[in-house]
């Protein structure tokens, strides 16, 4: 009977552990790196590597297997809502700027399409 009643303790404490304490606060979490269209505006073809970090911070994501390539992502949760979510990449020929793609694109990437 005892075993019985502490198993059934136990079954009943790990169903709890699912449930929510309702009004619990849930503070904002800002991930990565956040980049605004001035930031990628400023940005041109050519420019070095130094200067794109200089503009935009350091990657939160370089490569390793593609060292041509950073990435910059954001995610903004209010709780457990995403608010705010974007992705920005650069890519390099070498030490020099050869394109953005992602949520925000410079104007000169406009003009040439």
């Amino acid at each position: 009977m005892r075993i019985l009643l502490i198993a059934f303790a136990l079954a009943c404490l790990t169903a709890c552990g699912g449930i929510g304490f309702p009004g619990v606060y849930r503070i904002n979490v800002e991930q990565g790196n956040l980049v605004t269209q001035d930031m990628v505006d400023q940005l041109k073809p050519g420019m070095t590597r130094r200067q794109v970090r200089f503009i935009m911070g350091t990657p939160l994501v370089e490569d390793s297997f593609n060292r041509e390539r950073w990435d910059y992502p954001y995610v903004m949760r209010r709780g457990d809502d995403v608010m705010r979510e974007s992705q920005v990449t650069v890519y390099f020929d070498g030490d020099r700027l050869t394109g953005v793609s992602g949520d925000l694109q410079p104007a000169w990437a406009n003009s040439e399409s």
